[in-house]
């Protein structure tokens, strides 16, 4: 039985380089994926994210080429000994395929890159442009997918020159036919290079219903989250057509308060403001860098006003409204100390006696 076995084995050799090409393959690529795991171990352990990347990006394209190859042997050692039409295929199936683990590859490790350096400034928090990261990784793809695909429509055996020129005359008819998708692409083209708004921001029209957190911005559509957490997705061509606001790069927040006391304290006015405006000055959490005012400014019918105009230093909106009350306390407290008292709508009645006849004669509200 053995010696059937090897005379067999003996007879048809190109069997046995066959099997010793697969088990070559199939050894290299446990060798690689065990020198790849412990590389990105060691590399995980500095700061550089290119390396990490790099290796991440590398793996399964590498194990692709490694298979890729020992197959590709196997077969010309089959075509040697068993010709087949099929056959005739391979050389131009090889070439893509490496074409196609070149550009995975490149592909993967733009990702990887992106993903690692948005993931070590944020660790950092070190300020940064999330949407231009963003745009130049997508742009990077989609220039890696589309030389490919002209290199293995080449490599195929086709005229990349004619396919070019259809695509200049289709380019026409499709222009027409996808004018709100173009319209589209131009408009994320637009934010990304005038970058009115970053992912993160804050955002709100005053000439639309829009209003909420910036989560993606597409090369279609913009998705924004509502302050009642419902996704708006919204096309980038309105954004040519509509005034946006962008609070969340204000450099500071507006305090603007009226504060009215009674007509009974009209004399305690002046020293009310004074100390107001002392206590801004004072305060650590007022930039009085800016525009600080604090005057008299109106006779009410049932109060005398004086207004706040000043800012903070955060633009935080929780932290902002937190200083807000401590300042509006604050207020509250010299004009009490003042022997003040705050003013609320009232009205007073006379009685009038003439003649033994009541006279019921309103005094105007104050």
């Amino acid at each position: 039985m053995i010696e059937q076995v090897f005379d067999f084995l003996t007879a048809e050799s190109w069997i046995v380089q066959i099997f010793i090409v697969i088990l070559a393959a199939l050894s290299l690529d446990l060798f690689q994926r065990r020198l790849c795991n412990r590389l990105h171990a060691e590399l995980e352990k500095t700061e550089n994210y290119w390396d990490d990347a790099l290796i991440i990006a590398l793996r399964k394209p590498l194990r692709l080429l490694i298979w890729l190859t020992g197959i590709s042997y196997a077969i010309a050692i089959s075509q040697e000994e068993r010709a087949a039409a099929i056959f005739t295929a391979v050389d131009s199936l090889r070439d893509v395929g490496v074409i196609f683990a070149f550009a995975w590859f490149v592909v993967g490790f733009i990702a990887s890159a992106e993903k690692s350096y948005i993931g070590r400034r944020s660790i950092s928090e070190e300020r940064f442009d999330k949407t231009t990261t963003y745009a130049v990784s997508k742009l990077l793809r989609l220039s890696v997918i589309i030389t490919a695909s002209l290199v293995t429509m080449q490599t195929l055996g086709y005229s990349v020159s004619g396919v070019l020129a259809f695509g200049g005359v289709g380019g026409v008819a499709v222009g027409f036919a996808a004018k709100d998708l173009l319209a589209n692409f131009f408009g994320g083209l637009m934010i990304y290079l005038d970058r009115p708004f970053s992912v993160g921001d804050w955002v709100r029209s005053p000439d639309r219903e829009i209003e909420g957190t910036v989560e993606a911005i597409g090369w279609r559509l913009t998705t924004i989250r509502s302050f009642d957490k419902r996704p708006l997705f919204i096309p980038n061509s309105l954004f040519n057509q509509i005034v946006i606001e962008n609070p969340s790069r204000m450099t500071n927040r507006r305090i603007y308060e009226t504060v009215g006391i009674r007509y009974d304290d009209s004399l305690k006015m002046e020293n009310i403001v004074v100390r107001v405006k002392e206590m801004l000055r004072e305060h650590n959490e007022i930039d009085s860098s800016h525009t600080m005012i604090v005057n008299f400014n109106k006779m009410s019918s049932s109060s005398l006003d004086f207004f706040i105009y000043t800012y903070t230093k955060t633009t935080e909106w929780v932290r902002f409204h937190e200083i807000k009350q401590d300042v509006m306390l604050k207020v509250l407290e010299i004009v009490a100390s003042e022997g003040a008292e705050c003013a609320f709508p009232t009205s007073t009645i006379h009685l009038f006696n003439s003649d033994s006849e009541s006279e019921l004669r309103p005094e105007p509200t104050r």
